[in-house]
């Protein structure tokens, strides 16, 4: 079946099936790849800087323990936040690991403002500006200082106030509807996602939350019910689906017709758009 129409490819905490998720090393693999966007996850440091991890604890990425809000970026920078992929028992990454081991930069937690300064300074394999996809996360002892320190470091880089959504090279993204409501107040052209593990029943219709025009969909909410995809874009919505890592469940995404496949793989998920054109 040809694609109706191109998909964007979105390295899901950089290319994190072959390195340590949310590593300077998995985003520039990931661009090599030839994804067109990076998304992270960021949470806001006990001194108020976003970092770039997942978890509320670090115990999982690090060599550290705590939860990551009660801590300073000067307590992260001292942890080793890229070993643990090695340590799974791949000599190709155990030897990555010990070249990443001599630049404290690969191993330290990761800015966010870093990551922008990345995504600034790069450009896709077409030439194009490379995005940033950015999921704030919730709940958190910050609450809206996490939007707020987002939208102050975007401010800073010229990137909050975009002529278009269809323009803006920063989507950001959030289980959380409140989290989404503050960024439209502060940042009114910032596009944005309502990320969902489940479809809530007043939207499954196709609709979404005010000003959101893209619903963020799990994997396996789209192969119980494909049709959702064709409901959103009757909408005028658009459709991301995470994580797509198989090349079943990529096949399926592209049959869907999604608009941004999620992926702890870009590689597999490029060649397979390749292959389809």
């Amino acid at each position: 079946m040809p694609l109706l129409r191109p998909v964007q490819v979105v390295a899901h905490r950089g290319s994190s099936a072959s390195k340590a998720e949310h590593t300077l090393d998995a985003y520039e693999l990931a661009l090599e790849e030839g994804a067109d966007a990076l998304e992270c996850d960021v949470r806001l440091t006990r001194d108020g800087v976003l970092v770039c991890v997942h978890d509320r604890r670090i115990d999982r990425v690090s060599d550290g323990r705590g939860v990551l809000s009660t801590l300073e970026l000067a307590e992260l920078n001292d942890l080793d936040f890229a070993s643990w992929k090695a340590r799974q028992g791949d000599p190709l990454l155990e030897a990555a690991w010990e070249e990443a081991d001599q630049d404290p930069e690969r191993r330290s937690v990761l800015t966010l403002e870093r990551l922008l300064q990345l995504a600034l300074d790069r450009r896709t394999p077409s030439g194009k500006q490379v995005e940033l996809h950015i999921e704030t996360k919730h709940p958190t002892r910050y609450g809206g200082l996490v939007e707020r320190s987002l939208v102050e470091l975007l401010s800073r880089y010229g990137l909050a106030a975009p002529l278009s959504r269809s323009v803006s090279p920063v989507t950001v993204m959030s289980f959380a509807a409140t989290s989404l409501r503050r960024v439209h107040v502060m940042a009114p052209l910032l596009p944005t996602v309502f990320l969902m593990e489940r479809v809530p029943v007043r939207y499954r219709d196709g609709r979404l939350p005010a000003q959101v025009r893209s619903a963020g969909v799990a994997l396996r909410v789209l192969k119980k019910y494909p049709g959702y995809v064709e409901r959103v874009h009757d909408h005028g919505n658009w459709v991301h689906c995470y994580t797509v890592d198989e090349p079943a469940d990529i096949e399926l995404m592209l049959d869907l017709g999604v608009d941004v496949i999620i992926s702890n793989d870009p590689a597999r998920v490029r060649r397979m758009i390749a292959a389809r054109a």
